[in-house]
């Protein structure tokens, strides 16, 4: 269902977008329409067989296709929003008609260099954020702890061993006692990569690694990713907890969205929360609902991704809506919520605005 809603809003976005390029003058110069016509059919096909291909086949071609297809599909985005602005500007044309055209094709070029700005920060290095975060009832012990998050990953066709080889080095780099990693690890076609699992063994901390699913998981088959995730070291929580230290407890769920697909799914936080010990908990979960749940459950800190934080401005709008926990730190109840907007992309490899970013978090003794 998500992939005809996909294709079917591409498909209007290309029919907006070369209707408005057909009334620039220079595309009228330089560009007979059955050639602009053309090139928007065939633009159009290889976003949907990118899209096919991609749930269907792996390989070099069908990879290929999946870039280009996908990027097409951000720049596409680009291009219906700096449209879209010159019509609300001009009535649609109604107004200031004499410039109206020529605004259209200066919007075409602003939408081309944002796209470029986009490809630049989407293939950098995820930026490391760091926070510290004061918890009720933390041990002496405990004080000062350091925790190393990473979300959306999306580790597949796109993101491979190469690109996870250099997150870990940067994991690493942080010294953290333990490690995190917040859903969709894995992206895959059929979601089994053995080749990721030497990589993703590198990954170790004192305390431990420990993961939940995403929605990408449940998509590529959630016993699959998980029964790799493990055979790499990585302890999964499947709305369960576990005490790491007297006082210390990590609880995570599956993804929160499967419901919506699936129907209902039980009441995945009780099991996750229920019967735990007294001590500060870390609560994961991909999504950031239930958090108001979480906060009266007595969780002192929840770690969530999902949002890619809008990934391409301005998308981040539209996702705000649906996730109004959507980037950031925030503070329910006196529990710590903090959203990541996750390391990799999905999709295109691009991000406008929004770089990706890994969580470096210190556990605080609150001061009395």
């Amino acid at each position: 269902m998500f992939g005809i809603i996909l294709v079917s809003v591409c498909t209007l976005m290309h029919i907006y977008v070369f209707a408005r390029a057909a009334t620039v003058p220079q595309v009228k110069h330089y560009l007979p329409l059955r050639y602009l016509i053309g090139t928007g059919l065939f633009m159009w096909a290889v976003f949907s067989f990118s899209w096919i291909l991609r749930h269907h086949h792996a390989g070099y071609f069908a990879n290929l296709l999946e870039f280009i297809g996908m990027g097409w599909m951000a720049v596409l985005f680009l291009m219906v929003v700096s449209l879209l602005a010159v019509d609300l500007m001009t009535g649609f044309g109604f107004l200031f008609s004499g410039i109206a055209p020529s605004l259209r094709g200066l919007a075409i070029a602003v939408a081309a260099v944002l796209s470029v700005l986009a490809v630049i920060q989407g293939t950098r290095s995820p930026v490391v954020q760091e926070y510290t975060v004061p918890l009720d009832g933390l041990s002496p012990e405990m004080d000062g702890t350091v925790i190393v998050a990473l979300s959306d990953t999306h580790l597949g066709t796109q993101l491979g061993k190469e690109w996870l080889a250099e997150r870990v080095n940067q994991v690493k780099n942080l010294h953290p006692d333990m490690v995190v990693l917040v859903g969709d690890i894995l992206d895959g076609h059929d979601g089994a990569m053995p080749e990721l699992v030497p990589v993703l063994k590198r990954l170790n901390a004192p305390l431990g690694v420990w993961a939940v699913l995403g929605n990408h998981e449940f998509y590529r088959g959630a016993d699959k990713c998980t029964r790799l995730l493990e055979s790499s070291g990585i302890t999964v929580l499947r709305n369960q907890w576990t005490e790491i230290q007297p006082g210390l407890i990590i609880s995570g769920i599956d993804d929160l969205t499967v419901g919506r697909r699936v129907g209902p799914i039980g009441d995945f936080l009780s099991k996750a929360l229920d019967k735990r010990p007294p001590g500060v908990t870390i609560f994961l979960s991909h999504t950031s609902w239930e958090a108001q749940r979480a906060a009266d459950s007595g969780v002192g800190l929840m770690l969530s991704g999902h949002t890619h934080g809008g990934q391409i401005w301005p998308f981040g709008y539209l996702v705000r809506r649906v996730y109004p926990l959507f980037q950031g730190i925030y503070d329910i109840n006196d529990m710590t919520v903090i959203v990541s907007r996750g390391a990799g992309t999905w999709g295109p490899r691009m991000r406008l605005w929004q770089p990706g970013e890994i969580l470096r978090i210190t556990l605080a003794a609150k001061k009395p």
